[in-house]
């Protein structure tokens, strides 16, 4: 059987930077095994599959290497769109996939980018004490403040210089549980906030440019700098930049991809 498959940079205009995802567009679901099988021989941190449900609907699914389905993922779902809307044909400037985190719509801007619509996830703050002595011992150092999304534990820094120059202790990120750290800090001069983001308890040690992410640090940062429309840097070795805006319960989170490979795979 072949399958078309697509690898996309996420959240940037270059090659080789951002977040790359692999997408394979599907007639209809083949086995779960199978789709697992193809995220590890790919070896990126998504692979997305989607399958048509309507003339601007599709059900979609992401799967990571280390033999999981994964709940919410914001470059793949943004390199899924831009597959479909650049090199796809698809008309219009909506499409919405449905996914295990809601319906998921994504825009055409008249600047070129596309924009998501996600889930809001909150941070709170952590008053586990034994999480605070894991998550310093993981950075070197106490965060500024601590808190905890519905998917990550999250660690703010004094500034932007901090976070670009931490290595921290996947070990002990890893101690952390839940599906991984998110550092962050205020941003200089280019941007409103910067952030990484570690995870090798799903099995990436660190993630280029993580859009679900900013699904908890734009409520947070929000908030603390009073403004909903941010610009936002991952300082990651890769690197990348979004465009967010906190709108209610949702996030919108907007950005631009490059192609890097079309081809097929045989399975």
């Amino acid at each position: 059987m072949k399958l078309p498959l697509y690898w996309l940079d996420a959240f940037t205009s270059e090659i080789f930077r951002g977040n790359p995802a692999a997408i394979v567009p599907l007639d209809a679901w083949l086995p779960d095994a199978l789709l697992q099988k193809i995220a590890f021989e790919n070896g990126l941190s998504e692979t997305a599959f989607f399958v048509r449900t309507g003339p601007a609907h599709f059900h979609l699914r992401w799967f990571s290497p280390p033999a999981m389905e994964v709940d919410l993922c914001g470059h793949a779902t943004l390199a899924t769109a831009w597959t479909l809307f650049h090199h796809l044909g698809q008309p219009g400037d909506v499409v919405t996939f449905d996914s295990r985190s809601g319906p998921l719509p994504v825009t055409r801007c008249t600047d070129g980018k596309l924009e998501l619509d996600f889930p809001a996830t909150p941070v709170a703050a952590e008053q586990d004490a034994e999480v605070a002595r894991i998550t310093a011992a993981a950075l070197g150092q106490s965060p500024a403040w601590l808190g905890r999304s519905r998917f990550d534990c999250f660690a703010v820094l004094p500034d932007a210089g901090s976070v670009r120059a931490l290595r921290p202790d996947l070990t002990q990120v890893a101690a952390l549980g839940g599906r991984g750290l998110v550092v962050t800090a205020p941003g200089d001069n280019t941007c409103d906030f910067v952030s990484r983001f570690f995870a090798p308890q799903t099995g990436i040690p660190e993630d280029p440019v993580t859009g679900s992410a900013h699904c908890a640090l734009m409520p947070y940062w929000a908030a603390r700098l009073g403004k909903n429309k941010l610009h936002a840097r991952q300082v990651s070795s890769r690197g990348g930049e979004l465009w967010c805006e906190l709108a209610g319960d949702r996030v919108k989170i907007a950005g631009r991809c490059a192609l890097y490979l079309r081809g097929e795979i045989s399975v």
